[in-house]
Formats: C-alpha cells, sequence, structure tokens
C-alpha cells in the first residue's frame, strides 16, 4: 500500500511541476509587447555581438539562449560574471549589446558589472522577474519574465523561473531569425556536422563517381562485356553511351534478373537491346538529399549524372549516399 501511495505522490508532484511551468509560459504571452519590440530592435541595430549573461540557473539558460541566437543568425556569445569582473569584460565591446538575466535582479556579481556597462554605453537588454530591481531600473529594454511561484515546492529551487527566461529567449531568437530572412540554407551553413547541413549543403559532385571509376559500356557492346564492366566496377550498374558519350540508358543487376527470367541469350545480344533507356539522371548541381528523393520514388538504387547536354559525368547509388550520412 506505501508503495502505491508513494508512486501516485510522485505521479502527481510531476503533474503539477508541468502544469506550473506551462502556466509560467502561458504568462509570457501578454508580454509580447513594444519592450520585447524595442529589444529586438536593438539587436537587429547592433554592428557587434549580442553578449548573454547571468549567474547560477540564469546562467545556464544564458548559455543556452546566446547558443541558439548564435546558430539562428545572431552573432552571440556568453560571458561568466564572475569571469567578467576579472577580466572578460574586454569581451563586450563598443558595438555590441548586452542581454542580462536575473530573476531577482539584484544578483550580486550581476549589479559589480552595471557601472562597466553603463560607461562602455552599450544597450542593455535586462530579462527579470521584477521590474523595479536595481537591473530592471538600469536597463534600457526591460521584459518582464516574472512568474506567480516556482514549481518546486518549497518555492526555492528556480524552475518555472528559468523555464520562462528560456522561453522569452528563445521567442527573442526566433523573431530575429524571421526578420533577418534567415533560411534554411543560413542554418545548414553554421550546422555542417548535422543531419540537416547534410542535407542542403552536400552535393552530387561531392559523393559521385568520376573518370575511369565510372561503369560505362558504348552502344553496340555484347551483353557479355557489360557484365564485365558491371563486375570490375563494383558498383551493380553500367551507363549506356553513344559515341559522343551522351547518355542512351542504362543496365543495373534487376536488368539482368529480368534479362535471365526472359531466358535471353545473354552470348548473343547487344546492350542496347536489354538496356533501361530513358533512365533517371541527375546533374552534378544538385543535392545528394534530392538523389536520395529520386531514388526512393522511382525505387531504383542508381543514378547516371550527366551535365547540361546530357553528356555522362558520375554516377552514384545508394550505398555512396548511405556513406555519405544522406540517408
Amino acid at each position: 500500500m506505501t508503495d502505491q501511495i508513494d508512486r501516485e505522490k510522485l505521479l502527481q508532484l510531476g503533474r503539477t511541476v508541468i502544469e506550473t511551468e506551462a502556466q509560467a509560459v502561458t504568462g509570457l504571452l501578454p508580454r509580447i509587447d513594444e519592450n520585447f519590440f524595442r529589444a529586438c530592435r536593438q539587436i537587429l541595430d547592433c554592428h557587434g555581438r549580442t553578449v548573454v549573461t547571468g549567474m547560477g540557473k540564469s546562467g545556464h539558460v544564458a548559455r543556452k539562449i546566446a547558443a541558439t541566437l548564435a546558430s539562428t543568425g545572431t552573432p552571440a556569445l556568453f560571458v561568466h560574471p564572475g569571469e567578467a569582473s576579472h577580466g572578460d569584460l574586454g569581451m563586450i565591446t563598443p558595438v555590441d549589446v548586452v542581454i542580462v538575466l536575473s530573476n531577482s535582479g539584484e544578483t550580486d556579481e550581476i549589479i559589480t558589472l552595471l557601472p562597466v556597462i553603463k560607461r562602455l554605453d552599450v544597450p542593455l537588454i535586462a530579462l527579470t522577474g521584477s521590474p523595479d530591481s536595481t537591473l530592471g531600473r538600469a536597463a534600457t529594454v526591460h521584459i518582464n519574465v516574472g512568474v506567480a511561484r516556482e514549481a518546486c515546492p518549497l518555492g526555492l529551487a528556480p524552475t518555472a523561473s528559468t523555464t520562462a527566461a528560456l522561453v522569452m529567449g528563445d521567442a527573442l531568437a526566433v523573431a530575429l531569425l524571421e526578420a533577418r530572412g534567415f533560411s534554411k540554407e543560413d542554418f545548414a551553413l553554421s550546422h555542417p556536422g548535422g543531419a540537416l547541413g547534410r542535407q542542403l549543403l552536400l552535393r552530387v559532385s561531392d559523393i559521385m563517381h568520376t573518370g575511369a571509376a565510372i561503369p560505362r559500356v558504348a552502344s553496340g557492346t555484347p551483353l557479355v562485356k557489360a557484365l564485365v564492366e558491371m563486375t570490375a566496377k563494383g558498383l551493380g550498374t553500367t551507363a549506356v553511351v553513344d559515341a559522343g558519350n551522351r547518355v542512351m540508358g542504362i543496365y543495373t543487376d534487376g536488368d539482368l534478373r529480368r534479362t535471365l527470367d526472359n531466358r535471353t541469350d545473354i552470348h548473343n545480344v547487344k546492350i542496347e537491346d536489354v538496356m533501361t533507356a530513358n533512365c533517371r539522371t541527375i546533374t552534378a548541381g544538385a543535392l545528394a538529399a534530392e538523389a536520395l528523393h529520386m531514388m526512393e520514388e522511382y525505387k531504383i538504387n542508381a543514378l547516371l549524372v550527366v551535365d547540361e547536354t546530357n553528356n555522362l559525368v558520375g554516377m552514384l547509388n545508394m550505398h555512396d549516399l548511405l556513406r555519405a550520412r544522406v540517408v
């Protein structure tokens, strides 16, 4: 019975935390107001970087906000307020804008920095739960992120307040992203190692087989010789080209199975008689993700790469996309 009571109590506590924090986030909606607009305007007008700072749990949130801003088109960095008073304030320049997080608005390490920030004459955007605090009064722009109560039953641990500050930081970042016209391609440039970066930056030319590595045979080649070419190049297919290297068709392992099913004499048939004509092709400048889409849509495992005059310049297959982690 005790185990059942403890279980229900824990589940209820979890639900209460989520409800409390959800209310804190919803409470921010009326605060997307003129002050929010002014903060966005200050950051957009900034010719330097957005420096974000905060102490303790607010510092963790500030670090995340800085990272989100930086990855969405707003140059930003995090400065630890404790380190700032021991030399790192030199990271703030007169062309920057500063965002400071402090729920109370009275954090000692933050208040210590205010005279220096004022001397630099940089815009100061404060996210606090107390507009009348020392930080709130000193700010160029104040955004109220105060909450009715913390989710912690003791009312002590920063929970709902840090969630509210984090969400407001995300709201700023996304609003700025839209205002800057930041695109998926821009995002990929700052995330080249991620899946999106590979999808939006990797081109067919980056992974295709070229030159002597391309399996190809000329029109009129006996099928048995084409099979030798397929085996030698190890891609499970061969392109069929005319005398000018223009693509006429493709012959794949699947075509070979169909040829054998039809009881065709492979020793006495030319490649153009059994190849797939009018095959799917792609250009070298196309995205590798587009090649993947074509292979999935048409249920094929290889694509010939051609130039604007249909000359064969490369080949890639599903294994190439797998190795490039496009799939």
